[in-house]
């Protein structure tokens, strides 16, 4: 256009080259450019217990600044139970590596029973712990990049252990943060109430003994009922139940319509 002005002749101004250019595609990137697929998002699902695992690692505080003790958790995202735990002065692909494989001939896992789920950490990606779950016949799932939710039990598991009125802000030594541990899971997978469990232990649902606890339950509730009806509304009262199953990103409901 510049070269005709020059010239002596005007067919149009520069917006409008850019239109025609625009419509015969004269102006979109004429580079190769490379593409990356839709990273897909994660969906485990357990209907029961030892059927999908998450595990990852965190780092507790040790003596002195800049110190650090890792802990590995492997969890069962249906009972919520610790199936395994590991406390370490690094973070290792090998160590990792053996935890899952103690975890997996603990729990008696069988070839094409079991999922893993886990972010993509060093250890958690690396070629030793892919090797051995393939090895082992369990299946690998990872969270999205830069997706800091797609690993949610882990992270609510860390949290209540962080969160408790015990939990210091540092460990003089490993053996300290070791015993604290020992504590903390005896309390988790025996004692707590479970809020997403229907206030079961993760230990009673792992071994499948919570329909019992919950049928006894029903039994105290009801001697209140009958004791006391004035004190309830319109009906008998019940414990809260026991979760059907468990998901790692649940699909919405237009996805689970089109999955039926």
């Amino acid at each position: 256009m510049a070269i005709l002005l020059d010239e002596g002749v005007y067919l149009g101004s520069q917006s409008t080259f850019y239109r025609l250019l625009r419509a015969a595609s004269g102006t979109r990137e004429r580079r190769r450019q490379a593409t990356h697929p839709a990273a897909v998002k994660p969906e485990p699902a357990a209907t029961g217990p030892n059927q999908v695992y998450s595990w990852d690692i965190t780092k507790l505080h040790g003596p002195a600044k800049w110190t650090y003790y890792y802990l590995y958790v492997i969890l069962d995202i249906y009972s919520r139970y610790a199936v395994g735990w590991m406390l370490a002065t690094r973070e290792s692909a090998a160590l990792a590596e053996k935890l899952i494989a103690d975890t997996c001939a603990k729990q008696g896992i069988e070839r094409g029973q079991l999922t893993v789920h886990a972010d993509r950490g060093s250890s958690m990606a690396s070629k030793p712990v892919a090797f051995l779950l393939a090895d082992l016949g369990v299946t690998q799932s990872h969270s999205r990049p830069h997706v800091s939710n797609d690993n949610p039990f882990s992270e609510a598991h860390f949290k209540t252990l962080k969160y408790r009125p015990d939990f210091p802000g540092r460990f003089d030594s490993i053996e300290a943060a070791r015993a604290h541990c020992q504590r903390f899971f005896t309390w988790y997978n025996d004692e707590h109430r479970h809020g997403g469990l229907g206030l079961h232990t993760p230990a009673d649902v792992h071994h499948e003994l919570a329909h019992a606890v919950r049928e006894q339950r029903v039994i105290v509730l009801s001697a209140a009922y009958n004791a006391h009806p004035e004190r309830f509304i319109n009906k008998l009262p019940e414990p809260p139940k026991i979760p059907t199953n468990s998901w790692i990103n649940p699909p919405d409901e237009t996805e689970a319509a089109a999955q039926q």
